[in-house]
């Protein structure tokens, strides 16, 4: 087999890793970001008010768009597969 087909599902791997990754991880980032202004404007430097809120928008952005992500992944993992079957015959 050609390395190109190869290099290609790679590539597709790290796209799709990174778009259903992204969602996640730029909420977390912003209200993160939030919390920090938050906590340095009232001086409040409580432990669980970093975490608790993350968690939270992540598993709001989780329900809203899991459907979608598992889509993504779906799809590529059948892609995957078609191109292992196309190795095997």
């Amino acid at each position: 087999m050609d390395q190109a087909p190869v290099l290609e599902l790679a590539r597709q791997g790290f796209v799709v890793a990174a778009m259903v990754a992204l969602p996640v991880l730029a909420v977390a980032l912003f209200i993160g970001l939030i919390v920090s202004v938050f906590q340095a404007v009232t001086q409040v430097q409580e432990m669980t008010l970093t975490y608790v809120p993350k968690l939270v928008g992540a598993g709001l952005v989780v329900i809203a768009l899991g459907s979608w992500m598992l889509g993504t992944l779906v799809g590529f993992f059948r892609l995957c597969f078609e191109h292992a079957a196309r190795v095997v015959n």
